[in-house]
């Protein structure tokens, strides 16, 4: 596994280090029932600042064709949260750019077509590209005309010189998996009609840093971005980013909306100058996120001691990714936790990566009713609290423990 020393969007070599999560499984890795015995790979997971470009990064890079191989278990269409937030993107760009029969949408790591479904829906012609066999399945499945392959500049080309060329690219949490950065982004300019329009979502690094988001670094998150290393990147492909949105979801998002011709909103002049004037774009913004980190990490673990201490007993609610990063770097395992539940079929069954955490159903809340539920997918909170309300009407609780340990 090839570590970097130079950065994965402007090759400058002044890469800041701030911090060092250890040597932890792959977040996605969820471990079956026959492999328990065999150990994991695991992988360092050092994250860095780049001077030049602003760009956070981690150093790692796994091969993409071990992190999304045809046993990924993500399926985006188990979250209503993010099925109402997709088809609310959608139906926007449906009504701003007048699509219809004759235009043409595609969607990068269009996991089972939960997005593109609204697409279809409404007559407006799509393809998905996606490296994961099972929601690539799902999707065609659904109807949801999808490639199996991963996308870059090669099969942009291949797929402009067909007549392929999009009128809208979407990019739901995809920018920041992929290992070749800039030949992803020239793919995009690539594929994109002259008139057309790539609708970017990732992560804000802002977010991440002062909410003390660190489960929301792992090895499939390569890159996050803040609308001044976006931009850069954009620009040296020949897009402008002309417009950004922040949004809730995931901890805080920003959705980039790149052209190729310039008009530039004040959304983005305004929050390319407040991330300067807080020093976004500085090392010194990142310098004691280590040790906030270290400090979240003893606060949650005394919480979680003191529980147990009164005899009380614990599971865990979502086995995301976030959720692996989380009880790997803290240490928490099936002493503390007797089970993770989660609403994804595809994961029940198995076990979390590192600490073989059994993953159940929901249902196992109510048929075994823990004391408190740790909510590692804290990100779907008032979601996750509206599906539990019998469990919560029955005397359980919920711990929160990001930006820190809360109960509810």
């Amino acid at each position: 596994m090839p570590t970097n020393t130079t950065c994965r969007s402007c090759h400058s070599d002044s890469l800041y280090q701030f911090l060092d999560l250890g040597r932890v499984p792959l977040a996605d890795g969820l471990v079956s029932a026959d492999d328990l015995e065999k150990d994991e790979p695991r992988f360092p997971l050092v994250v860095a600042f780049c001077r030049h470009c602003a760009l956070v990064q981690i150093l790692e890079t796994v091969a993409p064709e071990t992190l999304f191989s045809d046993d990924y278990p993500y399926y985006s269409s188990f979250s209503p949260y993010i099925l109402k937030h997709s088809k609310a993107n959608v139906d926007e760009l449906i009504e701003r750019r007048k699509l219809g029969p004759r235009s043409f949408v595609v969607e990068l790591a269009s996991n089972d077509g939960y997005l593109l479904k609204n697409y279809v829906d409404a007559g407006v012609p799509v393809l998905g590209i996606d490296p994961a066999k099972g929601p690539v399945e799902a999707a065609n499945n659904a109807g949801v005309h999808t490639l199996h392959a991963f996308f870059g500049e090669s099969l942009a080309r291949q797929l402009a010189n067909e007549g392929k060329r999009a009128d809208i690219i979407h990019g739901n949490n995809v920018l920041a998996h992929v290992a070749d950065t800039n030949g992803f982004v020239s793919g995009i300019a690539t594929l994109l009609k002259d008139d057309g329009v790539a609708v970017i979502e990732a992560p804000y690094v802002k977010n991440l840093i002062d909410n003390c988001e660190f489960d929301t670094i792992y090895h499939e998150h390569l890159c996050y971005f803040s609308v001044t290393s976006a931009k850069a990147l954009f620009k040296a492909h020949g897009l402008y980013l002309n417009d950004v949105k922040w949004l809730p979801i995931h901890g805080g998002s920003l959705r980039y909306y790149c052209e190729k011709s310039e008009n530039v909103s004040d959304n983005v002049s305004n929050m390319l100058e407040s991330e300067h004037a807080v020093g976004l774009d500085r090392s010194d913004y990142y310098h004691k996120f280590s040790q906030r980190v270290a400090t979240l990490k003893n606060s949650v673990n005394t919480l979680l001691a003191d529980i147990k201490a009164e005899g009380k007993s614990i599971a865990a609610y979502g086995a995301a990714a976030k959720g692996a990063t989380l009880i790997n770097y803290m240490e928490i395992g099936t002493d503390t936790l007797d089970f993770v539940v989660d609403r994804n079929v595809h994961k029940q069954g198995r076990y979390m990566p590192g600490h073989h955490i059994p993953i159940k159903a929901p249902e196992a809340l109510i048929h075994s009713a823990p004391d408190y539920v740790l909510m590692l997918a804290w990100n779907f909170a008032d979601e996750i609290l509206a599906q539990q309300q019998r469990y919560l009407e029955g005397g359980g609780r919920f711990i929160v423990p990001v930006p820190e340990p809360r109960v509810l």
